[in-house]
């Protein structure tokens, strides 16, 4: 079934596919930043600032700068949930360090390491073999 028919549909999906990613990214970047905006008034109210505030606060605006990075160029980059990652974890560990063992802390910032190897990995994969536009990789001349 090849027809104009089949055509039509095929087109319609798209679309369809194309409004649900902008509503559910829309959705994303109104929850993130008003999540941003309730933790900057928790600060305010408490009149304290502390590092592990300031850590979430970035996690909020690197979910934003995904959303934004989203839009425009209509994919995500594999690094940006990398650095999302990184962020929460460090938080994580900031907030419980006195609550876990020293193992589990050892765990954790190995875990941090091996998701930075994984932004350098990516990172370089990105530079030496980029993607066309159709997703598949072109070989490039080393420079």
């Amino acid at each position: 079934m090849t027809g104009p028919i089949s055509l039509d549909v095929k087109q319609l999906g798209s679309k369809v596919i194309v409004i649900i990613e902008h509503v559910g990214l829309l959705i994303v970047l109104v929850a993130a930043v008003f999540a941003g905006t309730q933790e900057i008034a928790d600060m305010w109210r408490s009149g304290r600032v502390g590092v592990s505030d300031l850590l979430l606060l970035f996690i909020y605006l690197e979910v934003v700068t995904m959303s934004s990075v989203y839009w425009r160029i209509g994919r995500l980059p594999v690094r940006i949930p990398l650095y999302i990652a990184m962020v929460a974890m460090s938080r994580h560990l900031i907030l419980n360090t006195s609550e876990v063992s020293p193992w589990t802390i050892l765990a954790e910032s190995g875990a941090i390491l091996i998701l930075a190897m994984a932004v350098l990995m990516v990172r370089y994969g990105h530079t030496r073999m980029p993607y066309t536009d159709e997703g598949s990789s072109e070989q490039k001349s080393p420079d």
